[in-house]
């Protein structure tokens, strides 16, 4: 099953991002099973302000778990996290 993950920064923490991206990104490769795009969301100057990921979980507790051991996350980057089933309809890549 499909979530979409859709995670606002705390107001004025890119340096909190910034110190744990490296971490974060390392994250991603390892739970590529699972995570199947990923991406930050950018403020008016461009900066990154917050992050969007669709996840491919058995179900909503798997997708929050998943969620919660993210290096951001476990840095209390995010203000809020909503996270929200999904059906892929257009564009799925290939198993």
């Amino acid at each position: 099953m499909h979530f979409v993950a859709l995670c606002a920064d705390k107001p004025g923490a890119l340096q909190i991002r910034l110190d744990a991206r490296p971490r974060h990104v390392e994250w991603l490769g390892a739970h590529a099973g699972h995570v199947k795009v990923a991406g930050p969301f950018l403020d008016a100057e461009g900066r990154m302000a917050g992050s969007m990921l669709i996840l491919d979980c058995a179900d909503d507790a798997q997708a929050r778990e998943l969620l919660a051991s993210d290096p951001y996350a476990q840095a209390g980057l995010f203000e809020s996290v909503e996270l929200r089933p999904w059906r892929w309809v257009v564009g799925e890549p290939k198993a």
